[in-house]
């Protein structure tokens, strides 16, 4: 086995030691036909003894976090990280489409660690509380990711879309999905606010690979949208 191996959609990827190995529409790992993806996104590169992750694109950011949801960083572009964990989740979204790929790495520099889940009935990230419905929300932005069987890609779930599986009018679901990112933006999850004062046009993109990756919301979560849709008849 090599010291980093990269998947995606089933498919491994092996970079050597002196690769600078390419993430993209184009390069090593060609991604996806997406005139949204950038040619060159991301770049998986050792330097001094350790593997470090790239933002070389100009437009679109990653999460990336560890297994547990315990680490998140949010990758803008010209940024970079290293690859300090057994095993890194990448997701971000070009366009109507959401990634998700995963970085191995042998010998990590740091151990997981894994967490206990959060009560029933409402969910807790540091200090942020959410309601059944807020978290119903989450779920049906989030559905299609979290029931991607590991095909590696999905889509976002429009407004109006989510709000129709929730059995909502399309106003409350906005109301709740403002309230949603103003309680994560104000404990410092980048990315779902805009500059001066304005929600950031992709917020939906951001909320569920933030959510999804912090094992905010998980496949088995999924139950409550009905349950939420059985509660709006």
């Amino acid at each position: 086995m090599a010291d980093v191996s990269i998947e995606f959609c089933g498919e491994w990827y092996e970079p050597k030691d002196d690769d600078v190995f390419t993430i993209g529409r184009e390069g090593d790992l060609e991604i996806d036909d997406n005139p949204y993806l950038h040619r060159k996104f991301l770049q998986v590169a050792r330097y001094d003894d350790i593997w470090w992750l790239a933002n070389v694109g100009s437009l679109i950011s990653a999460t990336v976090a560890d297994s547990t949801g315990g680490m998140q960083a949010w990758l803008a572009p010209g940024a970079r990280i290293p690859l300090v964990f057994s095993l890194t989740n990448i997701v971000f979204t070009a366009g109507p489409t959401t990634y998700e790929l995963s970085v191995h790495v042998k010998t990590p520099s740091f151990r997981q660690e894994h967490r206990d889940t959060d009560a029933v009935g409402e969910t807790t990230i540091g200090p942020v509380i959410f309601t059944d419905s807020q978290k119903a929300l989450i779920l049906a932005l989030a559905e299609p990711m979290l029931k991607r069987d590991g095909t590696g890609l999905s889509s976002i779930p429009s407004s109006s879309q989510a709000a129709a599986r929730l059995g909502w009018p399309l106003t409350k679901f906005n109301r709740k999905l403002d309230n949603v990112c103003d309680k994560l933006d104000r404990v410092g999850v980048a990315g779902l606010r805009g500059g001066g004062g304005k929600l950031a046009t992709n917020r939906r993109a951001r909320l569920v690979e933030h959510a999804v990756t912090s094992h905010l919301v998980t496949a088995a979560d999924l139950a409550l949208l009905d349950q939420q849709l059985d509660a709006e008849d």
